[in-house]
């Protein structure tokens, strides 16, 4: 097993007097793609906020590598860097299609950046659509946009919280097929928030069920799917309400 790139311990997050996550212990791997999963509400996609450390946990530790986030700290900017999120609904400039992939480097002042920004369209399929207005594009395009303009910035983490929701199947393969070429291919660790667990057993090497804000069991895919240790799991992987 590669390095811990993720170090969770004690982590807690609190909105008012509402509990809405509450993390003992979990590693994420170097060069992994970690699939979380569970029913609405269950604490994913706030897990993903504290994972790009747009929001500080309440209580407990995030260690990325060496660097430790907790509720009295802040953390650098080139660390914030190194970690890029894909959300469920794209969040389009109203500008081209290049100009939208190419704003992430321009706001970090890389130049000559054609040949990157090139390389990411044509890996979502849209290079063809490079002068379109972004908010012309049909939901499943704008969303591999969105993912072309978060690979284009060669994160060493990405992080996607539903990226595929409410696509039509191709779109899905697309998304997907992207997915796993950079985590195979550039060995870019991939957190994936979703629903769908015919996606997290298509794309992740481990899987995490989170319920009421809790992780109820974290196993390689192959075991949660087949040999879950918790019943909990079980009746989630047979598609049984767990709520």
């Amino acid at each position: 097993m590669n390095e811990v790139i993720y170090r969770l311990r004690n982590l807690r997050k609190e909105y008012g007097d509402r509990s809405v996550l509450q993390v003992e212990e979990l590693d994420i791997y170097q060069g992994e793609v970690f699939a979380l999963v569970g029913p609405s509400g269950a604490g994913k996609s706030t897990l993903l906020r504290l994972l790009n450390f747009l929001e500080a946990p309440t209580q407990g530790t995030i260690r990325f590598k060496e660097t430790e986030f907790s509720a009295t700290g802040d953390m650098p900017v080139d660390i914030r860097r190194k970690i890029t999120t894909v959300f469920q609904n794209p969040m389009l400039l109203n500008r081209s299609v290049w100009a939208n992939v190419h704003y992430g480097l321009k706001l970090r002042g890389l130049r000559d950046s054609s040949r990157r920004i090139q390389v990411a369209l044509e890996r979502v399929g849209m290079l063809e659509f490079a002068e379109e207005r972004a908010r012309t594009l049909s939901g499943g395009e704008a969303q591999r946009v969105s993912l072309a303009r978060a690979i284009v910035l060669q994160p060493e983490v990405l992080l996607l919280d539903e990226p595929t929701a409410n696509l039509d199947p191709y779109n899905i393969g697309v998304i997907e097929k992207t997915v796993t070429e950079i985590n195979r291919g550039q060995g870019t660790t991939v957190v994936l928030v979703t629903h769908n667990i015919f996606q997290a057993r298509r794309l992740a090497q481990r899987v995490a069920l989170l319920l009421e804000g809790r992780v109820v069991e974290v196993a390689g895919a192959d075991d949660f799917f087949n040999s879950p240790r918790d019943p909990r799991t079980a009746a989630f992987v047979r598609g049984e309400m767990v709520y």
